[in-house]
């Protein structure tokens, strides 16, 4: 049954259905554009490393597999699914985060042509012991390249601060070591676990026509057979503890010309269920704006000092499992940089409440950032998580924000900015 949500005070109309076989399916029509974006995405991630099988049997997985997987289902037996997107005119590309995989592409033409490739190359898995070993060594080189990257070794620093000996805290690639135990069987074994169409979604958006679209996607997935995972048991597994684990700090050496430090924030409750979900991490998102944003206090004050410059930054990522934040900068001066960032989490209360002015400016701010992104194809398909925020949308976002109110934002980050919860990790120069 094909559901309407409208959105009056954006003029917009999405359809959502679920399949016979499981698959939700959202399809945003908008007759003005010309190009149409679509995302196929399984909730499946570089964390997920442990499942059980049909028969009850539980199989643990080589860190970076479903990164690998992501890669090798593009190649199939007698072609490529990017030469197949290229002859018809359509951009494609791929990712893999901690919690999903996802397949997309944007075409002006052969809409309906590009989506069958995509389903069906999705869909239809073939993986050989020649081709898996061929991969190993691009994938080898692309760990390589972020073995050198101080960036991405001072946030993977932190994320075993924070979560030491969990698949959270490896390289969503895996490590050379790890991808070296992958064969075609584990490919397999993790694609007919994953790749249900029950544990999917896909989003269109664009400019197409509802009924003609519908039907392309409803005549492919009745045309294939699935493994009935009907019964697949959530492998949502909360991340959080006592904090006792945390790693309070680690240093470490690399070439580069100013040291970079990073403070790290655990989450340790679970994230809230179903829409609430979506209130919570709005919440988190205006208290970590105001207190380590370009416009606090915090910032203005160490960037006029010359402290820190435009590198200064802080990033909140809230998925399936686990949510945390980060505080980071390239400084000379870190160790001042630090103190400041830990007495604005000791103060963070006292400062939000004294910030009622900036607290309006910066939800008008936010605002227009989510009315902004609409403008986006690629941003509103991206922006929807499926089930991790009850089927929210970005239009959802824009609504949400305009509820919530300063002591929502005081109330959430009191409980996130707890005693013990916090790391530090540093990259200073080898010489």
């Amino acid at each position: 049954m094909l559901q309407k949500y409208t959105y009056p005070q954006f003029k917009e109309v999405l359809y959502r259905t679920t399949l016979a076989n499981g698959l939700t399916v959202n399809l945003l029509p908008r007759p003005d554009f010309h190009k149409t974006y679509a995302v196929m995405t399984t909730n499946y991630g570089s964390i997920d490393t442990k499942f059980t099988d049909p028969q009850g049997k539980q199989v643990d997985v080589p860190a970076g597999t479903a990164h690998f997987l992501e890669h090798k289902l593009f190649e199939k037996e007698d072609h490529d699914a990017f030469d197949v997107f290229g002859k018809y005119g359509a951009d494609v590309n791929a990712f893999t985060s901690f919690t999903k995989t996802s397949f997309l592409f944007s075409t002006t033409e052969n809409l309906t042509k590009c989506l069958e490739i995509l389903l069906d190359f999705v869909q239809e898995p073939y993986f050989s012991k020649e081709t898996v070993e061929k991969e190993k060594g691009i994938i080898g080189e692309e760990i390589s390249m972020y073995d050198d990257d101080p960036d991405w070794q001072l946030f993977f620093s932190m994320l075993n601060n924070l979560y030491p000996n969990d698949p959270l805290s490896v390289d969503i690639a895996g490590t050379k070591e790890t991808i070296a135990q992958i064969d075609p069987e584990v490919l397999y074994a993790c694609y007919n676990e994953f790749y249900q169409p029950a544990n999917m979604d896909l989003f269109v958006v664009g400019g197409f026509n509802l009924a003609d679209v519908l039907e392309t996607i409803e005549t492919n997935q009745a045309n294939k057979q699935f493994v009935d995972r009907s019964s697949m048991v959530d492998t949502t597994t909360f991340l959080g503890d006592s904090g006792a684990n945390i790693l309070p700090f680690v240093e470490k050496k690399m070439a580069v010309t100013r040291p970079k430090s990073m403070i790290g924030i655990k989450g340790m409750e679970p994230v809230p269920a179903k829409r609430t979900s979506l209130k919570y991490k709005i919440e988190l998102e205006l208290g970590l704006y105001l207190l380590f944003g370009e416009s606090s206090i915090l910032f203005q004050e160490l960037y006029q000092k010359g402290i820190v410059d435009d590198s200064f930054n802080y990033e909140l990522s809230v998925e399936r499992g686990f949510h945390f934040a980060v505080i980071s900068g390239d400084t000379t001066y870190y160790e001042k940089m630090e103190h400041e960032i830990f007495s604005t989490i000791k103060n963070a209360e006292q400062i939000l409440a004294d910030s009622k002015r900036e607290f309006e400016l910066t939800k008008k701010e936010f605002l227009g950032q989510y009315i902004q992104a609409q403008n986006s194809l690629e941003s509103i398909a991206n922006g929807y998580e499926g089930r991790l925020f009850e089927h929210a949308t970005l239009f959802d976002y824009a609504e949400q924000i305009q509820k919530i109110s300063l002591s929502d934002v005081i109330d959430t980050v009191a409980r996130f900015l707890k005693p013990g919860v916090i790391s530090t990790s540093r990259i200073l120069p080898t010489t």
